[in-house]
Formats: C-alpha cells, structure tokens, sequence
C-alpha cells in the first residue's frame, strides 16, 4: 500500500516515514502541499497524511476523493480548535490528529485507517477479490493468483471506472517504479488473463 506523507519538517516525516516503512508501506514524502499534487497527480495512494497547516479543506480533499473515493485522508494539525476539527471532517478527512502526538498512536491509527480502507472485498459481475486474504473467486471458482499479478488486478477492480496507464500501475505497485520495465505489467496482465 502506498502513503503519501506531506510535511515540511524532514525529521517528523522521516521518523514517521521509517515507522510505517518498517511494517511494508510504500512512502511518498512532499514538503508542501504543491509538491504533494504533482505526487497526487501521477499515483494513486491508499492514503495520505498532511501535517502542513490547510487553509480550506474542501479545496485540498475533493481533488483527492474525486480522483479515487477510496484515498483516505487524515490531517495533522496544531490547530486544537473542535471547530477546525468538524470543518476538517465535513470536508472528507477520514481522521483528525492533533499536535503534539505520539508517534506509536499516529502510526497505529494510520495502520487502522488502512485497514479499513484497503480490507473491503471488491466485487464485479461474477468476479469476487478479498485483498485480505488475497483470494479470488471467478463465477462461483477459486482462481490462484499471488503476487504482482494479483496486486494489479486489485488495483484494476478497485479503479474499475478509471482508465489505469502502465506508468499508473507501476507507480501504485513497485516499490521503486523507475527500476522496472514497463513489460512487467505486460507479463501481469497476461497472467491474469491465463487464469
């Protein structure tokens, strides 16, 4: 799963960064929130994390869910006001946090928002994926996918209504995309085909 983080000061990225790296997420850093929608604008993420200060939400979240309702948002703030925080939440973040924070809790609430995100079973016609358990059922049969292929396909059924490029693919899938030969998509696609 891939998390963009967006923060200005390197060392609280970083700790965090290293934190949910070390139980296998992908990281994306940006320092502000234009560096974050050139990242926004050429991957997907499962989530992102700001804990640079957002004037107005709505204008910083709907680009997010409208490219994929499934991105889940949460904003770090100083900002302690219930106020802030309603008007945060309105807007679309799916959780509110606030500064000063524990680092243990901020990375354990960011492990359970991807849970709950990223655990739903997707269906489509006759085509049932449990990303949990990375099982597939096709027409009422159990199909043995693992791996990159199985992650593309998820990715695929979780984008159903998008047009999904290669460079898309990789950037949602491979650790470090610019390593990979688009033909790795390729041999994905024609796996899953063959099942």
């Amino acid at each position: 799963m891939r998390i963009l983080l967006i923060d200005k000061e390197t060392t609280t990225a970083k700790t965090l960064s290293e934190s949910l790296g070390d139980v296998g997420f992908q990281i994306d850093e940006a320092e502000d929130l234009k560096d974050a929608e050139y990242f926004i604008d050429i991957r997907n993420y499962d989530l992102i994390v700001t804990m640079v200060e957002v004037k107005d939400y709505s204008d910083f979240i709907t680009p997010i869910k409208h490219k994929s309702s499934r991105t889940a948002v949460v904003i770090v703030s100083e900002n302690d006001s219930d106020a802030q925080e309603i008007t945060a939440l309105k807007a679309g973040a799916d959780d509110y946090v606030r500064k000063p924070f524990d680092f243990g809790v901020l990375s354990a609430r960011i492990e359970a928002r991807l849970r709950f995100g990223g655990t739903s079973q997707i269906e489509i016609d006759g085509l049932v994926i449990n990303p949990d358990e990375e099982k597939i059922i096709y027409k009422g049969q159990d199909i043995e996918l693992k791996g990159k292929p199985f992650e593309v396909l998820t990715h695929l059924a979780r984008h159903k209504d998008q047009i999904v490029s290669k460079e898309q693919l990789l950037d949602a899938i491979w650790e470090e995309p610019e390593l990979v030969t688009p033909n790795v998509i390729e041999v994905a696609i024609n796996q899953i085909r063959q099942k």
